[in-house]
């Protein structure tokens, strides 16, 4: 009942009036009514009722009423300390020296002191609390207080002022009205807020500006100092090419008095008196010169020369500088083009000097050349036509082996043997030289195993060292080189057979080492070795170290073939001799790729050879000498020979008979420029795939390429009786 009569939501004293007020008039009807049914009894209970609740009300009332003020006592306590606080802190910053605000993390400005941005009286009552960063830079930029740099509107600036405020720290130096200055800097507080200080720097930057003008005064005294010391005359001018600065030497090299420079004088009028009395080497550059002059901004550096009267030079060198003006300086270069001119006229002198000595030294390397070219065509030919008696000879004296009765006579042919053997050496070395001499010698690069190649020479040399009673070892890598096949076994044959020819006791090692992409070839041995005033001639032709050496045992031509044919293939040749120790000579081949397979087995086992005894040789030679030498050894070996001068009459021949050879052996070079190549093709053309081999006394790669062709083996002049029988029992046939 009582919540339908009171709101709750009213205060405590307008909740007690309305009990009041509702008691009264419950007395006042209690009273005026009788109350015959008890209602009055009962309205008074409630009346009673409701002025305990009225009472109970008033104490909270008056409870919370000694709340309210307690706490309104604290807070004007606690207002009092903030303003102490706050007076305080004002007071504080009020003594800062510098103008000093303070910024919150919303950007907005909390409070500033009375110095912060004095110096703008137009803007400096609008700093105050709540003022928003961005308008304070805003206000500041468009103050006239604030001297603006040249070409920046207030706009420009306030930009850059926001951003940097973006900084963590900003410190920068701001120029005012009335030539004075402030330094701004910026601190972070840590709620995120912006701490603004101004100082007033003025003293401080006028006290610089008097140091620096200081500075630029002995600077300039300097500067002046130095032009006075320079040979050079010196002219300084200004953006609009007006004289700022000159020295004394300027007016010496031009012959002008120095009261004629004035400061401020334009470089017009100093170039019209300058013409008067220099002469531009080049038309065109008194035009270059005053357009240059005249141009603004930046220009290309120009120089040029002059003469000035009959005797003297001069040189003209002109720089922009950095503010736009230039510089102009003037030397003295008389002595140097004297210099010049008369080296120039010993130049002439020696250039033509040299030019008749190139000629006549041309003619002479000519004629040296012609010479050359003559010899190596002399040597080659005078070999060829040696080789083929030569060989006749020898298998003369083969075929003699078997008549002969006594042991004397068998020791005299054997002498006669190895003499015509030295005799094929010696015109085969010759050979060599002239080959290589000649420039013209072919090479062809291919890859080398070097282990079967070392390994071949071994077996080779191994009973000439065994008949000498000396350790012959190889130790080497199977590695691929890079190399000519031909050369590179003859530089390794003459090496080794030059150690085991010098070396009586002892040993002779074969070596290989890997320095790299190059294998070294290394071949030791412990002869007499080589003295030293020797070992810078053991490469020329015909030296002998042991010059009492029969020629039987070399001619000197051996190191002088492997120099040369190192020199062609590009391979290092390396020397190191001890007299009393030994020698070891070092060959450096670049590797071409992992070390090759060995040679199976099979490659190496003995093959049947077939027996020579009434197979068909058509033999087609045009010396008749050798033919029949020839003729009468293939006949000792049980052949039925079919002997020929020329291409036509092999092939008449065997028309005639109309039989076809079992094996083909031919020269190579015929009569009417024939080649045995050409009728080994024909006659395979006829009979279908022949055997054949061909004997030549011509070494060039152009013959060997073209057997190689054919599948036909070569044999050189002069023939090996060995290689002959060997090549005739296994002639190939030609490749399918």
């Amino acid at each position: 009942m009582s919540d339908a009569l009171i709101n709750p939501a009213d205060t405590l004293e307008r909740q007690n009036a309305k009990l009041l007020k509702v008691v009264d008039t419950l007395m006042r009807r209690a009273e005026a009514s009788p109350d015959t049914t008890g209602v009055a009894y009962a309205q008074f209970e409630r009346a009673v009722m409701l002025e305990e609740e009225v009472r109970a009300r008033t104490r909270e009332l008056e409870h919370a009423l000694d709340l309210l003020n307690t706490s309104n006592a604290s807070l004007a306590q606690a207002n009092a300390g903030a303003e102490a606080a706050r007076a305080n802190l004002a007071n504080a910053i009020e003594t800062v020296q510098e103008g000093f605000a303070l910024f919150d993390a919303e950007e907005k400005l909390v409070m500033c002191n009375s110095r912060f941005g004095k110096h703008m009286r137009d803007v400096h009552h609008l700093f105050k609390s709540g003022l928003a960063f961005s308008d304070y830079v805003r206000i500041v930029s468009q103050s006239p207080y604030l001297d603006l740099p040249d070409g920046m509107t207030a706009a420009d600036w306030a930009e850059q002022r926001m951003i940097r405020h973006t900084e963590q720290h900003v410190v920068f130096n701001a120029r005012m009205a009335g030539d004075r200055w402030l330094q701004v800097s910026e601190h972070r507080t840590r709620d995120g807020g912006t701490v603004v200080l101004q100082t007033d720097v003025t003293d401080m930057m006028l006290i610089e500006r008097q140091e620096r003008e200081r500075l630029l005064d002995d600077q300039a005294r300097l500067i002046k100092a130095t032009l006075e010391h320079l040979k050079q005359g010196v002219g300084i001018f200004d953006r609009t090419a007006r004289l700022v600065g000159w020295n004394r030497r300027m007016g010496e090299l031009l012959s002008i008095p120095l009261h004629r420079f004035v400061l401020g004088l334009p470089f017009a009028t100093i170039f019209e008196q300058l013409s008067r009395k220099l002469a531009f080497q080049n038309a065109a550059d008194a035009e270059a010169l005053a357009n240059w002059a005249a141009r603004l901004g930046t220009r290309a550096p120009l120089s040029l020369e002059v003469d000035l009267g009959q005797d003297r030079t001069l040189a003209v060198f002109a720089q922009t500088m950095p503010d736009g003006g230039f510089v102009i300086s003037f030397t003295d270069i008389t002595t140097e083009r004297r210099a010049i001119r008369a080296i120039s006229q010993v130049n002439e002198t020696l250039e033509r000097r040299v030019q008749e000595r190139t000629e006549e030294l041309r003619d002479a390397l000519a004629e040296a050349e012609r010479a050359n070219a003559s010899k190596s065509r002399f040597v080659a030919a005078a070999s060829h036509d040696l080789l083929q008696p030569l060989s006749a000879a020898k298998l003369y004296m083969s075929s003699l082996d078997g008549d002969l009765r006594t042991e004397d006579q068998r020791q005299r042919l054997a002498k006669a043997n190895s003499a015509l053997q030295s005799v094929e050496h010696i015109l085969g070395a010759l050979l060599d030289i002239s080959r290589l001499d000649s420039g013209r010698a072919a090479v062809h690069m291919s890859q080398i195993p070097l282990g079967v190649i070392l390994g071949q020479l071994h077996d080779e040399f191994a009973p000439a060292a065994e008949d000498k009673g000396l350790r012959f070892d190889l130790r080497v890598q199977d590695v691929t080189v890079h190399s000519d096949a031909t050369y590179l076994r003859r530089i390794l044959q003459n090496l080794i057979a030059n150690a085991l020819r010098y070396t009586e006791q002892g040993r002779v090692l074969i070596g290989t080492r890997i320095r790299g992409q190059k294998a070294v070839v290394e071949i030791w041995d412990t002869g007499p070795g080589i003295p030293r005033e020797q070992q810078t001639k053991v490469f020329d032709e015909f030296h002998r170290v042991n010059a009492a050496a029969s020629p039987a045992e070399g001619l000197g031509l051996g190191l002088a073939i492997v120099e040369r044919a190192c020199r062609l293939l590009d391979h290092q040749l390396l020397m190191q001799s001890e007299p009393g120790r030994g020698t070891r000579f070092c060959v450096s081949l670049p590797i071409a790729y992992a070390p090759a397979a060995a040679p199976s087995a099979t490659q190496d086992a003995p093959q049947d050879t077939p027996s020579l005894t009434h197979r068909i040789v058509l033999l087609v030679e045009n010396d008749n000498a050798l033919r029949n030498a020839i003729s009468m050894t293939l006949e000792n070996w049980g052949a039925d020979v079919l002997a020929c001068g020329s291409d036509r009459e092999a092939l008449d021949l065997l028309r005639e008979i109309d039989i076809a050879p079992d094996v083909v052996l031919a020269d190579y070079q015929l009569d009417d420029d024939a080649t045995g190549t050409d009728l080994i093709t024909v006659l395979r053309g006829l009979y279908g795939p022949l055997p054949a081999c061909v004997i030549t006394a011509n070494r060039s790669r152009e013959v060997i390429e073209k057997c190689q062709r054919l599948n036909v083996p070569v044999l050189h002049k002069p023939l090996d009786l060995d290689a002959l029988r060997e090549a005739l029992q296994n002639a190939p046939k030609p490749n399918a």
